[in-house]
């Protein structure tokens, strides 16, 4: 039990907050996109794949992609920044470094983690079989990006901005327009929030020779450009809740997740960082459920939802 604990502590299992909300959406986008309805309702439509032997199963697979895919690139992370982890007094008491895991230990995770992830999608359909090696590619990579571009804020938003479009492919096997606006919002969201959680390190990113967005513009014109990466991210979930003709729950949705943005922004100050946790994990987690409930309670009443 206290292995379990640790490498959930290690993968910081809680922050899958972030992420699978915004694969539920997809989800629920390619399942009304499929129209899948087991009875005849108004405005659904009855198709050859059942509710319980198609849906369920497919929904588990992409849970599954989620947890192990995050699961990867978190832990290989872990892995590869232990020399740095053991330096910064902040991250010192992580895992590796500590002395809990062995760094063997946490490679192989992430091994098995990957093997988990492609198995996952072999059963959804080709194409998410296909393109797994890509999302690996990318969620894997990211741990690199620090060492050579301050842009790396953006290729961890790029990784968990498949989540959406990935489950939409589960069920569709096709890309729409739809799945990819609340990807986009997902990269500008996160690149924003990834910045604010940044500022924590701006020193020690400069003496180690790491680059991101505090330590190569500083600590006031980071958080300009985390707000401008937020004001992205709000436009895109207009665009998509216009596009999509989406109702009243949706927007009430929109006005919680933009809220936050604004919140977090309210929390975080140049000169002061003691909130940057209360702004990165509570505000974003709130963002992402809620906003996340609202969608798909708007999908599910909204019986009539078509996009082309």
């Amino acid at each position: 039990m206290v292995k379990v604990k640790s490498y959930l502590s290690l993968i910081k299992f809680s922050h899958t907050i972030f992420a699978m909300p915004f694969a539920l959406i997809g989800f629920c986008l390619g399942l009304f996109y499929r129209e899948f309805s087991t009875s005849v309702v108004p405005g659904w439509h009855v198709t050859i794949y059942p509710f319980y032997e198609y849906v369920i199963p497919r929904l588990l697979l992409v849970i599954g992609c989620m947890v192990f895919a995050r699961s990867a690139a978190m832990a290989f992370n872990r892995y590869l920044d232990r020399a740095f982890d053991a330096k910064n007094p902040r991250t010192a008491i992580r895992e590796i470094p500590a002395g809990i895991i062995k760094a063997n230990y946490v490679l192989w995770f992430t091994i098995i983690n990957c093997i988990l992830f492609i198995t996952c999608t072999f059963f959804i359909n080709r194409l998410c079989f296909y393109l797994s090696p890509v999302a690996l590619f990318v969620v894997l990579g990211y741990s690199f990006t620090k060492r050579f571009t301050p842009l790396c804020h953006l290729v961890l938003g790029l990784g968990l901005s498949l989540a959406p479009i990935g489950a939409f492919l589960a069920i569709t096997g096709h890309f729409a327009l739809m799945p990819i606006l609340f990807s986009l919002a997902v990269i500008f969201w996160v690149s924003g929030f990834d910045i604010i959680y940044a500022l924590q390190d701006e020193e020690f990113d400069k003496a180690q020779k790491l680059y991101s967005i505090p330590s190569w513009l500083g600590k006031s014109k980071a958080l300009r450009v985390s707000e401008l990466l937020h004001l992205a991210s709000a436009v895109c979930v207009l665009v998509a809740g216009i596009y999509g003709k989406l109702g009243v729950l949706y927007w009430g949705g929109v006005i919680v997740f933009i809220g936050m943005l604004f919140y977090q922004h309210s929390l975080v100050k140049p000169n002061d960082l003691r909130k940057v946790n209360l702004a990165f994990m509570t505000a974003n987690g709130i963002a992402s459920v809620v906003f996340a409930a609202f969608v798909i309670a708007d999908l599910f009443i909204n019986s009539n939802y078509h996009y082309h």
